[in-house]
């Protein structure tokens, strides 16, 4: 038996593994604090929104929404909408995990996969580096939850003026979430993976162009799917 099977990764394994996800989450929860706050809300509501909804870059979306006066049912859906995919992160995990994996408090450590945990968690077991366990799952997504909120309560109390006067600064915190979405993805890259990524990307891509984003997250999630589910089906026949 390993030593992972006898010695499962603890709470403190899993706090360390979310160090990175920490350090990229901080900055851009900063920037949203600063841009609800800009746009009208309290420091209580904008740490409020980080809060509940805990989505990322959805919550940029929830803010244009909720301050563009958007009717409260399409605001509901279309963050839904976006965030349909989360339904997949769990079981995509536990069956990384294995049959023997325990699940009894699956309902509250799922709260905390977002993109980046979910792909830290499946790293960490693809590479050896950790294997599967519900206190590993605390730790991993209570260190992202608590860098994201007090990013959004610091850039709340700094205020909608705190990067008036740095524009290269708030423009770049734009584009650390997918950076740091785009690395976790690639440290557990294969090469039976790239058609799977290749042809979600380009059918996200091409929604995103011709419709909508939230068409591009949710038709790239569909043709992701739907190869990587063919892909098996042709393995399996093909006796591999």
């Amino acid at each position: 038996m390993s030593d992972r099977a006898t010695n499962p990764p603890g709470f403190l394994s899993g706090l360390n593994q979310a160090l990175p996800i920490a350090m990229g989450y901080f900055p851009i929860a900063f920037s949203f604090g600063v841009a609800a706050t800009r746009a009208g809300l309290t420091e209580a509501e904008a740490v409020m929104l980080s809060v509940v909804i805990y989505a990322g870059a959805a919550q940029f979306l929830a803010l244009a929404l909720i301050t563009s006066g958007a009717p409260l049912l399409v605001s509901a859906f279309t963050l839904v909408a976006m965030n349909l995919r989360h339904v997949l992160y769990g079981p995509a995990l536990l069956k990384r995990a294995g049959a023997g994996a325990r699940t009894r408090h699956a309902w509250a450590w799922a709260f905390g996969l977002t993109d980046e945990v979910f792909g830290a968690a499946l790293g960490a077991m693809a590479r050896g580096k950790a294997g599967f366990s519900e206190p590993f799952m605390f730790g991993l997504g209570i260190g992202a939850y608590a860098a994201w909120i007090s990013g959004t309560a610091v850039g709340a109390f700094a205020g909608g003026g705190a990067l008036e006067g740095w524009p290269v600064l708030d423009a770049a915190l734009g584009f650390m979430l997918p950076a740091l979405f785009l690395s976790l993805l690639l440290s557990i890259l294969t090469r039976a993976q790239l058609p799977v990524i290749a042809i979600a990307g380009a059918v996200t891509v091409g929604l995103t162009l011709a419709v909508s984003s939230t068409a591009g997250i949710l038709g790239g999630m569909v043709a992701g799917a739907l190869t990587g589910v063919l892909g098996l089906a042709r393995g399996a026949g093909d006796g591999r």
